[in-house]
């Protein structure tokens, strides 16, 4: 006998409703507790400006560094301690010569769409961050690399870059000389790969969600300019299971005090720095949230040598470095504890010794006297006095240095200062451009060698020479140190190269940096280390 087609229908109909019933309860209970099962972690960060481009070969600052940190990924990263550690290298070997490098690629490193990271991906993108089409700020970084300079000049095409594609999963980097920094070098992202399919489609807007492919823990979800970037997990990062963020959301906040205020309210997680007149109360009120560590960075004013008559007359500068109370600055403006700065290489290079201003331990009323001698030789005083300008981006605390200094120049030597403030990509264009008289400036160090600080005012250094310094001594002794394999005696040639610096001063350093913020107690994972980068891969919160 076979089953009745009544009797078949009416059992289908039962187990139908038993299967509606079962689902059902089964989508409330999921509803009930999935919140606390699959809720997303979000952090949020204060980026203090917005970012002039997420290109890993374009952009310069610090902003557009911590989001590059997280959407992409070179051969070597930062660690927590920012030390370099393996990043899509899982090893690497040199040559006894110490000239050649072969990196073996992790089998596991993807760009975010599947496709494999290989060794001509870094080929291509290190030939593009040194083609002069690319216009590069810091595409003079790559000096050490073999032929880098003379592509960078235009004098060879970027096929001769010392850089060569072995097999999928080995790349091999011949230097023009032994190198010792050279893989602190390749954390910085000049070094970094790009997707070529996506820069070659898109050109321009390759970085814009829904364009940009990446290597990093993060890919980029959502951009609204002066209001928000949001990075969501990249699922096929090869350490996704360990990255514990899986948003974050930075801002670009130029007000200082009003990112303070978001962090009270909770609604930052952490900030880029702190408003000066908050330092003293958040360190008092706030302590487990306040941060305040050494950086390694110089806050500096940087004069434009191509106009007259600062950049023709050494007495005028030398007299407007004289005449700033740095001590004042920093004990009563910036007030975090930052050292006055007489030399342009912060402290804490290994093997290096920072050369300082000739003045540097002259009586402030010595200084003055001295100052005014100098402008007055240069036929300016009382009667013709001398006008500056000050150019420095939208912030509360450049504005509250800017002042100061006007105010001592006034006082001191009669000078009239005029300050301009604008926005930060403004502030940049203005700057490379050199359209500036004297700017507001800050270096913060790529790497621990004295030589990222110097190389910025090598003559062939380009937009990054925001001085326009041309010094042939000083151009040869970079040259010679960066070929001299003893550090010892190449240590000696860069301190006598910045004293050569520090005589002709196209810049007035003012002060080394400390790198201030407020941390919320929920986070871990972010150690405190002398570049500064806290890469959100490494942290955690806990709700």
């Amino acid at each position: 006998m076979g089953w009745s087609p009544n009797v078949a229908t009416e059992m289908g109909a039962r187990v139908q409703r038993g299967l509606r019933w079962y689902l059902s309860t089964a989508v409330l209970a999921l509803a009930l507790v999935g919140p606390a099962m699959s809720a997303e972690v979000v952090l949020h960060r204060g980026n203090g400006t917005e970012p002039e481009s997420l290109d890993p070969h374009k952009s310069t600052g610090v902003p557009e560094a911590n989001i590059i940190y997280d959407l992409m990924e070179g051969l070597l990263v930062f660690s927590p301690s920012g030390k370099p550690v393996p990043g899509v290298a899982e090893g690497w070997d040199i040559s006894e010569d110490g000239k050649t490098y072969t990196f073996r690629l992790r089998a596991d490193a993807r760009w975010s769409n599947g496709d494999p990271v290989t060794a001509g991906d870094f080929v291509y993108s290190m030939r593009r961050a040194v083609d002069p089409a690319t216009a590069s700020d810091y595409a003079p970084v790559m000096a050490p690399i073999l032929n880098a300079e003379a592509i960078v000049r235009g004098e060879q095409p970027s096929e001769r870059l010392g850089v060569e594609a072995l097999d999928g999963r080995t790349l091999k980097i011949d230097l023009k000389a032994q190198t010792p920094y050279f893989l602190g070098l390749l954390v910085h992202h000049i070094t970094w790969p790009v997707h070529r399919g996506t820069v070659e489609k898109h050109a321009e807007q390759w970085t814009r969600p829904g364009n940009s492919v990446t290597n990093g823990p993060y890919t980029i979800e959502e951009w609204v300019p002066q209001a928000r970037i949001v990075l969501r997990k990249n699922p096929m990062f090869h350490g996704a299971a360990d990255i514990k963020i899986d948003r974050v959301v930075y801002y670009p906040t130029e007000d200082q005090n009003e990112e303070f205020k978001r962090f009270r309210a909770g609604e930052l997680d952490m900030t880029s720095t702190i408003p000066t007149d908050k330092i003293d109360w958040a360190a008092a009120n706030m302590p487990l949230e306040y941060r305040n560590s050494p950086y390694f960075g110089t806050y500096y004013y940087v004069i434009n040598l191509t106009k007259a008559p600062l950049g023709s007359d050494v007495r005028l500068r030398r007299a407007l470095a004289l005449a700033i109370d740095r001590e004042i600055l920093t004990d009563k403006i910036t007030r975090a504890g930052e050292e006055p700065a007489y030399s342009w290489v912060p402290p804490g290079v290994d093997g290096y010794r920072s050369q300082r201003l000739d003045f540097a331990t002259m009586p402030g009323k010595a200084r003055v006297e001295l100052a005014r001698a100098q402008i007055a030789q240069a036929g300016y005083g009382p009667e013709n006095p001398l006008r500056v300008q000050i150019l420095y981006n939208t912030s509360e605390r450049h504005q509250r240095i800017a002042v100061a200094i006007a105010s001592m120049w006034k006082k001191a030597l009669g000078v009239e200062t005029t300050l301009t403030n604008q926005e930060w990509k403004v502030y940049l264009e203005t700057r490379d451009q050199k359209q500036h008289q004297i700017a507001r400036a800050a270096w913060i160090g790529d790497y621990m060698d004295a030589s990222n600080f110097l190389e910025l005012f090598l003559s062939t250094a380009g937009e990054r020479n925001d001085a326009g310094y041309r010094n042939p001594r000083f151009d040869e002794l970079l040259a010679a140190a960066a070929v001299n394999p003893d550090p010892e005696s190449r240590s000696r040639q860069l301190e006598r190269a910045e004293a050569i610096l520090l005589a002709d001063l196209p810049i007035i350093p003012i002060y080394h940096y400390r790198n201030l913020k407020m941390v919320s107690p929920a986070l871990s994972g972010i150690d405190e280390n002398v570049m500064g980068f806290h890469l959100t891969r490494y942290i955690a919160r806990e709700e």
